[in-house]
């Protein structure tokens, strides 16, 4: 495939997929620094090769908007995680960084039958990021279609939602929004 032609892909499905979040996404899944999502492309190996909302989506005076473009190459907090589920299985290329709540985890796990796992505290291996650390524990058996983590601090608590494109994870969040 033509590297410009898959980049461009890449950009559009996820902007198109960001769009359909603007308009559906419950704020009380709205992290107070904004839903970090992205997309890779195939075989990415670095930032340089994820397309992310850059500032994330955020929610001001009670509506919904994007902070910023879709861009490859951004630091936005999920592409980490995304290329590290991608040394699990590269066909897992999408990921949204979630507020936590209870209900949540509940619509994800009892309603739409979602792997969940919790990230733990795993101890850390030397010359490997904690998070990716921590990630990579949880997908030993495959990558869950929820990684989540419960804190007393709002900041500390999130909830990452995997899928194979940034449709299947808009939907996910979508059916999820209409829930809680």
């Amino acid at each position: 495939m033509d590297p410009v032609y898959e980049r461009n892909t890449v950009l559009s499905t996820l902007q198109t997929a960001t769009t359909r979040l603007e308009q559906a996404i419950h704020v009380r899944l709205i992290r107070p620094e904004g839903v970090s999502f992205g997309y890779a492309l195939r075989g990415a190996r670095d930032n340089g090769s994820v397309a992310a909302v850059q500032d994330g989506i955020t929610s001001r005076a009670g509506g919904k908007v994007i902070a910023g473009p879709c861009l490859f190459g951004t630091d936005e907090p999920v592409v980490r995680p995304i290329l590290t589920a991608m040394k699990f299985n590269p066909l897992v290329r999408s990921a949204a960084l979630l507020q936590f709540s209870d209900r949540a985890l509940m619509v994800f796990q009892n309603d739409l039958f979602l792997d969940c796992a919790s990230l733990g505290m795993a101890s850390k291996n030397q010359g490997i990021d904690t998070m990716d650390w921590n990630i990579a524990s949880c997908c030993k058996d495959g990558i869950p279609d929820v990684i989540f983590r419960k804190s007393a601090s709002e900041k500390e608590s999130l909830l990452l939602l995997y899928g194979e494109s940034p449709a299947d994870v808009a939907n996910n969040i979508i059916i999820c929004s209409n829930r809680i």
